[in-house]
């Protein structure tokens, strides 16, 4: 059973993701954090690849991450969004909160199934406590 498959198995902890997010990481990072979180996002990508989007949405839902649904999908890009009760909290939080590390793992498993290079970007919707991730890959640059 590889680590992904064990990991499955167990409940996450929304406080310890908390503060790992949301206190801990700016302490450390400041401004950089969310360039710091979509680095880590594509790293964890390449750690975990999965063959469909299907299997992202999962990834996303065992993660504790929220739910994401993909909305839409063109020849070179696709909106997805982000919600769920875990996502609310977040905005409910206040102060500042970043969906780096979602838009960097979205952006590198997207490259890796489609195999161009590809980017990822957030649009956060605070009053309705949701994100938009606009995934973008070039056809003209294979990765």
């Amino acid at each position: 059973m590889s680590g992904y498959e064990q990991w499955k198995q167990t409940n996450i902890s929304a406080f310890s993701d908390f503060l790992f997010r949301q206190e801990l990481l700016p302490n450390l990072f400041g401004k950089e954090t969310p360039f710091i979180l979509y680095w880590a996002g594509k790293e964890l990508a390449r750690k975990y690849p999965l063959a469909t989007i299907d299997d992202v949405i999962t990834f996303f839902e065992q993660a504790g991450w929220g739910n994401l649904s993909l909305l839409e999908e063109k020849k070179d890009q696709c909106e997805l969004q982000l919600d769920g009760p875990l996502v609310a909290m977040r905005f409910d939080y206040g102060g500042e909160c970043t969906f780096q590390l979602e838009a960097g793992f979205l952006a590198q498993q997207f490259e890796q199934q489609k195999g161009y290079v590809t980017e990822a970007f957030e649009q956060q919707k605070r009053r309705v406590k949701t994100v938009l991730f606009t995934v973008k890959w070039d056809r003209k640059d294979e990765s």
